[in-house]
């Protein structure tokens, strides 16, 4: 009994850090941002000047995850529950926006954008499990992996060019699509398969560094992430 309560008095140890308040408030935007997403309807059709409003909201949360990770390294505030909370929030963003696009058909084919969702979804729900039995057990929270850091990016720049209406910047009674917004959407649906490339290789490392007996070197845990 004591035991749990000192692993859980070690989680929340520096719940108040300023990197920690950054992570709550990005989990705010999050909410705030699917709300403005859904309501603009399939690709801001409702309401254009609503998904500009909800992409640059996507935008500011996607790069708060920089700010209160260099924040966490620089001051010193590296805590377990920064750890956990971080990549939650990522995965609340990240998730929540493939969610609403599958939803809306952004991804052209509906049956791969499913697909594509239920696997993004399959790999962070999972590795979001295995961090809270990390924890159950009495041990420490891995720190995500650097493909799993570039996965992030990727899917961070891919989801923002999805969220941006660039198809209202067309002149209006324009019967072709141009040629630079085809290869926008080329290059947005490029990084986003290839963040589902790094999330399954990232996720499969996750395991192997948890379950598979290996040590990471000391100094090593924790590195660049909060």
């Amino acid at each position: 009994m004591e035991k749990q309560e000192e692993r859980k008095s070690s989680l929340l140890d520096g719940w108040n850090a300023p990197p920690n308040l950054v992570t709550f408030s990005r989990i705010i935007l999050v909410i705030v941002f699917l709300a403005l997403y859904a309501k603009a309807g399939a690709w801001g059709m409702d309401n254009v000047t609503m998904r500009w409003v909800a992409a640059v909201i996507f935008i500011i949360a996607a790069c708060t995850d920089k700010l209160d990770g260099w924040m966490a390294r620089k001051y010193n505030q590296v805590t377990e529950l920064g750890k956990l909370m971080d990549p939650i929030a990522d995965k609340l963003l990240t998730c929540g926006t493939l969610m609403v696009a599958a939803i809306f058909n952004e991804f052209v084919n509906p049956v791969l954008g499913w697909v594509v969702t239920a696997l993004f979804l399959i790999r962070e729900i999972g590795i979001t499990v295995m961090r809270f039995f990390v924890i159950d057990t009495g041990g420490k929270v891995i720190a995500a992996s650097q493909a799993g850091k570039y996965k992030t990016l990727c899917q961070c720049i891919g989801l923002a060019m999805l969220m941006l209406p660039m198809w209202s910047l067309t002149p209006e009674g324009l019967g072709d699509t141009p040629m630079w917004m085809t290869v926008y959407y080329i290059i947005t649906y490029a990084l986003i398969y290839l963040a589902l490339i790094l999330c399954l290789y990232s996720g499969g490392e996750y395991l192997v560094n948890t379950f598979g007996g290996r040590k990471k070197p000391a100094g090593k845990t924790g590195k660049e992430t909060k």
